[in-house]
């Protein structure tokens, strides 16, 4: 397939229309609500450290790139975990926390910002410079998408990308219908050799926190795409060859209706199980702290260093509190290697049975 013209923003279309008006009240609400489900966690980062996880395994199965939950886990606590998908997954994770902080800190995100971003991801693989790049159907091989080859565009379209995330005045229509415009645009450009897919659905969840749609980075599509992974493909393709903007966009908003009611029932769930924990642990042991109960619900698989540093106690005192909430139910103590982990098993089914 030849190369697709793919303009500067904004789309030459109507964006606000009745059926796409509609889609957004039921996304906005949902969205409302898990804003105000994520106040209740104590300390959010919780939530960024456990959710982002499962966002990062999803996302990269979109990409075809498969690990388990329990390797994705003891990856994120242990650099010597060799599987290179796992691997994978943590470096999404890095790179969503990565961007976060951008976002907090300046309130803007730029191009740079963008590559930096990508290269978290995919180290390596830079904007692109030489011509050759094509999309294919992985199935029979068949070219479907030919993005911008020369360099310049890529470069122009990068700008203009740019100043539509961040002039609201740009184009003159709600945010969150904004946001699949701009992803459909950043997978159009596709301007990384690698990494593209990836950092686009980390660009959907840093545009809501910066509109304020969200504190914190929990909205995860991927596994909607992951669902409706054909749909996912086609209405991208249709917004090219066709202009579909109207169902592409709907489709959008409809997954972040139904990705944030469903994150709303996880959030639930997570902070009816700290407080269980908390009333257990502040019961019947003289150790109890905040410090603690954030330790054990920031990660599903912990280690004797994590409280040796975070809570500023001896080894050997670390390792007392995890084997005594070992032996009373509370975590499971496990040997890999050479390493002991204390799993919070409740905390992990949550996670990845959603």
């Amino acid at each position: 397939m030849s190369e697709i013209k793919i303009h500067e923003l904004p789309p030459n279309t109507n964006c606000e229309t009745v059926p796409i008006l509609k889609a957004l009240a039921k996304a906005s609400r949902a969205l409302g609500e898990l804003k105000g489900e994520v106040k209740k966690i104590p300390n959010s980062q919780i939530l960024i450290d456990t959710l982002s996880l499962q966002e990062a395994k999803d996302s990269n199965e979109i990409e075809n790139i498969v690990t388990t939950d329990d390797e994705l886990y003891q990856a994120a606590v242990d650099e010597n975990i060799t599987s290179v998908a796992a691997k994978e997954a943590t470096n999404y994770a890095d790179a969503l926390k990565f961007g976060y902080n951008i976002i907090k800190t300046k309130g803007i995100l730029t191009t740079n910002d963008i590559i930096k971003i990508q290269q978290r991801i995919a180290p390596h693989h830079p904007v692109r410079k030489i011509p050759g790049t094509v999309l294919k159907n992985p199935r029979t091989e068949e070219v479907v998408f030919t993005p911008p080859q020369n360099i310049k565009e890529i470069n122009n379209l990068l700008n203009n990308l740019e100043i539509y995330i961040n002039t609201p005045e740009f184009h003159n229509i709600d945010c969150l219908i904004k946001m699949p415009i701009i992803h459909f645009q950043f997978e159009s450009i596709h301007p990384f050799y690698d990494g593209n897919g990836r950092t686009g659905r980390i660009l959907n969840m840093l545009y809501l926190v910066q509109q304020n749609l969200l504190d914190i980075p929990v909205l995860y599509l991927s596994s909607y795409i992951i669902r409706n992974k054909n749909d996912y493909y086609r209405l991208l393709q249709e917004v090219r060859t066709k202009s579909s903007w109207e169902e592409w966009i709907i489709w959008m908003l409809v997954g972040v209706e139904k990705t944030a009611l469903e994150t709303i029932k996880v959030v639930n769930k997570i902070k009816i199980l700290m407080d269980d924990y908390k009333n257990e642990i502040r019961t019947n042991f003289s150790f109890y702290s905040h410090d603690l109960i954030n330790i054990i619900f920031k990660h599903p698989y912990t280690k004797i260093d994590f409280l040796e540093r975070e809570l500023g106690v001896h080894r050997n005192t670390a390792s007392s509190y995890l084997n005594t909430l070992a032996r009373h139910g509370l975590l499971t103590k496990v040997k890999i290697g050479k390493r002991n982990y204390y799993i919070n098993q409740k905390l992990f089914n949550i996670l990845t049975k959603r």
